[in-house]
């Protein structure tokens, strides 16, 4: 046998040895995920409140909307976000109660705790029962997201408007029991809460 020859025999025996398939398609080693960046990375070492805003219609049904979302949010931020400082949202939801104007003011709110950021979060839709389908459950969240940056100067305050976030969970209705409706109504905060905080570090998502 040719030198030559026999190298490229002994390559492949090696190969063969190894489990390596040389036919098979390149698309299964390709990467399933790929690498997303901060909409918005300003967020670290900052001081910040997040803020939900919703309407008189859904706070009637769900009167602790803006407090349960604004902690989910702010746990993810807190956990994924270094050195970010968030103010307690017990306290920022306390504040809006007893002052009329700050739930449409987050500047106001944001000055209030000394923060430099406010991340606002504005309620466009929720709803976790279908009207037209009120025997199954299915979480569904609209709602406009930006950023209020309280480090400029009061004449130049900027405004930073992120993308929308809109969220279905579960992909498909179940059928409505009371105990199915809080993990609907949990699982479906979690992942809404997800979508946005993901807006304010490098994340990874699914191809």
């Amino acid at each position: 046998m040719k030198p030559k020859l026999a190298r490229l025999t002994a390559m492949g025996a090696v190969a063969t040895l190894a489990g390596c398939n040389w036919l098979t398609p390149l698309v299964f080693v390709l990467p399933d995920k790929k690498r997303v960046p901060a909409e918005f990375d300003k967020l670290r070492g900052k001081s910040v409140v997040v803020m939900v805003w919703a309407e008189p219609e859904t706070l009637y049904d769900y009167p602790h909307i803006r407090l349960e979302l604004a902690s989910f949010i702010g746990d993810k931020i807190r956990a994924q976000v270094q050195d970010a400082h968030l103010a307690d949202v017990r306290k920022v939801e306390g504040f809006v109660e007893q002052t009329t104007e700050a739930a449409y003011n987050p500047r106001m709110v944001g000055e209030h705790f000394d923060a430099d950021m406010v991340v606002y979060v504005e309620l466009l839709g929720f709803q976790l029962r279908d009207p037209d389908a009120p025997d199954f459950l299915q979480g569904r969240v609209q709602a406009s997201v930006g950023v209020y940056d309280l480090t400029v100067d009061p004449d130049e305050a900027q405004y930073y408007e992120l993308q929308s976030v809109t969220t279905v969970c579960p992909d498909q209705p179940v059928l409505f029991t009371p105990t199915g409706a809080v993990v609907v109504r949990n699982e479906t905060y979690a992942k809404f809460s997800e979508a946005v905080a993901r807006k304010f570090y490098q994340h990874e998502e699914a191809l």
